[in-house]
C-alpha cells in the first residue's frame, strides 16, 4: 500500500471543504489513514503566513496602513508556506503510506497569482516546484463554478483574495480550467453547481478507480 496525495481546487465557495470531508470519511471506511490539510496554513509557520496573505500586514503602531503585498512578495510567501507544508507534513505522511488530502496546492498559486495577479505561469510553477522538490498530487479535483454564484455561498466576511473583484475571480476560474486542460491525467473537472451528492458521486467513482489501479499507473 502506497501513500496517496490528492488536492482540491476551485474558486472560493465551490464546496471544497464539504467534499474533502466526505472523501476523508470514505477513505477511512476503506481502511486508509488520512491527513486533511490546507494551503496556506497547513503548518504552524503556514498559519502565520496565512494571516499575512488573507488579511494583509497589520497597521503600524502609529496607525499607518501597510501597502498591499506586492505580487512577487506574495508568490514568495505562498512558496515558503508550501515548502514548509511539504517538508513538515505531506512527505512524511506519504512515506508512512497515508493519504494526504489538501484543500488547495500548487494549482491555486498558478491560478490566483499567474491568472489573477498577472505574473507568468512559468515563474510561479518553477518557484513552487523548487519549493516542493517537484511534488505533485496524483489526483486534483477541480470543482468548477461561476464565481458570481459561488461567492453567494460564502458565510464569512470576504478576505483579501475573495474581495479582489469580478475580473480577478473570472480570470482565476479560467486559469484553473486551462491548467486542467493541460494536465488531463491528473485533473478531474467537476461541475460544482450540481448538488452535494451529485458532486460526491463523481469523486467517489473516480477515487474507487484510482485506488484499484496498479500503483505504476497512478
Amino acid at each position: 500500500m502506497a501513500g496517496l496525495f490528492i488536492s482540491f481546487e476551485g474558486v472560493d465557495g465551490v464546496g471544497k471543504t464539504t467534499q474533502v470531508e466526505r472523501l476523508r470519511q470514505y477513505l477511512e471506511s476503506r481502511g486508509r489513514t488520512v491527513i486533511v490539510t490546507r494551503e496556506p496554513g497547513g503548518t504552524p509557520l503556514g498559519a502565520t503566513l496565512r494571516q499575512l496573505l488573507l488579511h494583509n500586514v497589520p497597521a503600524a503602531t502609529d496607525g499607518v496602513l501597510a501597502a498591499d503585498i506586492a505580487p512577487r512578495a506574495e508568490a514568495l510567501i505562498f512558496a515558503a508556506d508550501r515548502a514548509q507544508h511539504v517538508a513538515e507534513l505531506i512527505r512524511p505522511a506519504l512515506a508512512r503510506d497515508e493519504v494526504v488530502i489538501t484543500d488547495r496546492y500548487l494549482d491555486s498559486s498558478l491560478a490566483y497569482q499567474a491568472g489573477g495577479r498577472e505574473l507568468t505561469s512559468d515563474e510561479i510553477r518553477n518557484l513552487s516546484l523548487w519549493a516542493t522538490n517537484n511534488l505533485l498530487p496524483v489526483r486534483t479535483y477541480l470543482l468548477d463554478m461561476d464565481p458570481a454564484v459561488s461567492h453567494t455561498r460564502l458565510q464569512h466576511e470576504a478576505d483579501r483574495m475573495e474581495s479582489a473583484g469580478d475580473d480577478f475571480q473570472n480570470r482565476t476560474r479560467q486559469a484553473f480550467l486551462d491548467l486542467a486542460a493541460a494536465e488531463p491525467n491528473r485533473f478531474r473537472v467537476i461541475d460544482a453547481a450540481q448538488t452535494i451528492d451529485q458532486v460526491w458521486s463523481v469523486i467517489q467513482a473516480d477515487i474507487d478507480a484510482l485506488l484499484d489501479a496498479p500503483e505504476a499507473t497512478r
